[in-house]
């Protein structure tokens, strides 16, 4: 927790108001951009790598990324009229949008059939925000718990290839020199997770980066020659990869991922507006996602994707205490500079597929994991939840264990279906209406799989008291049988004269002097009538 005297602080009327000398104001903003920094730089890298793009494009986007999130940033904390909440949250590329990104651009699509989809999928969630509490609706838990799942199942993949290497065409594609080298990043941001503390075990993804990307250069597998190519200070280029194109599956699949996103927004707004105990009333949301969504529509036109709020930094802002909305504004004002700066984009870009595959395994198992811990929420007694989950997931998973499942069917139903994440959603949409939403025709009682999961788990839950209550009377078994045990070594030292003084007898002494060792050991037995 941080600790500001009185002096230091100036409340407003709100509590997000509050503001600190210069000094603070900018290291408060820093410690968001240190803890989101490998967040915002991911997406780009991802869909980069998967677009075959160049060291110098990748510089590009990333500096394009961090550019837009501090723009982003700006606008959620200042504000303007019907534009931003003006709450202390942090703006960054969607990691929601990577998966069906990386499906565009190696479905047929391009770079710039990515932009158009997040242009019109933007324009589309700017329009929906004055209404998404009726849309929202549709997305409940136990849809955005599939979807983000399968987000991060989806992903895997992709963290595998970058372990094996560049390329398959490389000849130490896959080489154990390479698995090595992800596995010691992985390694290292593992010990970091464990043994630090504060600031440093939450920066262990970057740490675990740029120790790895160390490593890999001392052992020669690091290339850092294309960093100085291109311009160390520069404005952004509009449209620098072209102009905008547009498909309408790619334009499906991203505004289902928009709809996301926006729900993930409006999550945060109210998260942070209870932790910091704040007004987050209807109209704050509002202005909130259009702030998102005009900053995305921005996006492409600048270079990069989607933008949404960042939730590791609401829980930093609950961590901290630090309720100031400029604090986090310092922090964008961070990112803008950074992202004039196409020379960080490249050092970044230079950082070795393996070593982004060790921090991959991390990182997108954390995505998977966030959707599990939503699901584990959800009630599955006494209706159809579980076979939704079941069902969605199966078909999120259906292009990754067999990506040609869908190349003999129309070519948007292939650009929507190869994406997990949006044959996920729409699986789970529609299923959440079929079961949950339309009233018509529905039962008390749930269906066979139900009654089984739930048979099943009713049972897993008889065993596991068993077994807890089994445990227990074996601990107060062994619990006294070491008191007895104590109990009779006690006896034993004062039948030899341990303990007693100038040759004297103490009460204790003489009642172990009348007591039979059986009586020291068992007192209970005294209490019987003797024989």
């Amino acid at each position: 927790m941080s600790t500001t005297t009185p002096e230091e602080l100036v409340k407003g009327e709100r509590p997000e108001d509050e503001t600190y000398p210069a000094g603070r104001t900018i290291l408060y903003g820093l410690q968001h951009v240190m803890t989101m920094l490998g967040g915002i730089v991911a997406p780009p890298i991802i869909v980069g790598q998967a677009a075959g793009l160049s060291a110098t494009d990748m510089g590009i986007l990333i500096s394009a990324g961090l550019l837009v999130s501090g723009l982003g940033t700006l606008l959620q904390t200042l504000g303007l009229p019907f534009f931003g909440s003006q709450l202390p949250v942090v703006q960054g590329i969607s990691f929601v949008s990577v998966s069906t990104m990386v499906t565009i651009v190696t479905g047929g699509g391009s770079i710039t059939t990515i932009f158009g989809s997040v242009l019109v999928a933007g324009a589309i969630g700017l329009a929906v925000s004055p209404f998404f509490s009726q849309v929202v609706r549709f997305f409940p838990p136990v849809v955005t718990g599939t979807i983000i799942t399968t987000i991060g199942i989806s992903l895997f993949p992709v963290a595998a290839g970058w372990m094996m290497g560049s390329s398959d065409a490389d000849p130490d594609w896959g080489s154990a020199g390479n698995i090595g080298l992800a596995m010691f990043t992985l390694i290292v941001i593992l010990v970091l997770s464990r043994f630090a503390s504060g600031t440093l075990s939450r920066l262990s993804i970057l740490l675990g980066l740029v120790i790895g990307t160390a490593f890999a250069a001392a052992i020669g597998m690091a290339d850092f020659s294309a960093v100085g190519d291109g311009d160390t200070f520069a404005l952004p280029s509009l449209f620098h990869f072209g102009m905008p194109t547009f498909e309408v599956g790619a334009i499906i699949s991203m505004t289902v991922v928009i709809f996301i996103a926006m729900t993930e927004t409006v999550a945060d707004i109210l998260a942070v507006g209870e932790i910091i105990d704040t007004k987050a009333d209807s109209r704050r949301v509002g202005d909130g996602l259009r702030s998102d969504m005009i900053t995305t529509v921005v996006a492409p036109v600048l270079n990069t994707f989607p933008v949404t709020t960042f939730s590791q930094n609401v829980g930093l802002v609950a961590i901290t205490g630090i309720k100031s909305r400029f604090a986090v504004a310092a922090g964008g004002g961070v990112l803008v500079l950074f992202g004039l700066v196409p020379l960080l984009g490249r050092v970044v870009a230079a950082i070795p597929n393996p070593v982004l595959g060790g921090a991959g395994v991390v990182l997108f198992g954390s995505v998977a994991v966030a959707g599990i811990r939503t699901l584990s929420k959800v009630k599955y007694d006494g209706n159809l939840n579980l076979t939704l989950v079941a069902t969605a997931l199966a078909f999120g998973v259906i292009p990754i264990a067999m990506p040609s499942f869908y190349d003999d069917f129309p070519t948007w139903v292939g650009m929507i279906f190869h994406s997990g994440i949006s044959a996920a959603a729409i699986v789970a949409v529609i299923l959440n209406l079929f079961f949950n939403e339309f009233r018509w025709g529905r039962r008390e009682d749930p269906s066979v799989f139900t009654a089984g999961s739930t048979a099943r788990a009713n049972v897993a839950g008889d065993v596991q008291e068993r077994r807890s209550a089994y445990f227990a009377q074996l601990d107060r078994r062994r619990k006294a049988e070491h008191e007895a045990r104590e109990q009779a070594e006690r006896t034993v030292r004062r039948r030899s004269g341990h303990g007693r003084r100038s040759g004297s007898a103490s009460a204790i002494d003489r009642e172990a002097d009348r007591a039979s060792d059986a009586e020291l050991a068992w007192p209970h037995l005294r209490d019987e009538p003797r024989r």
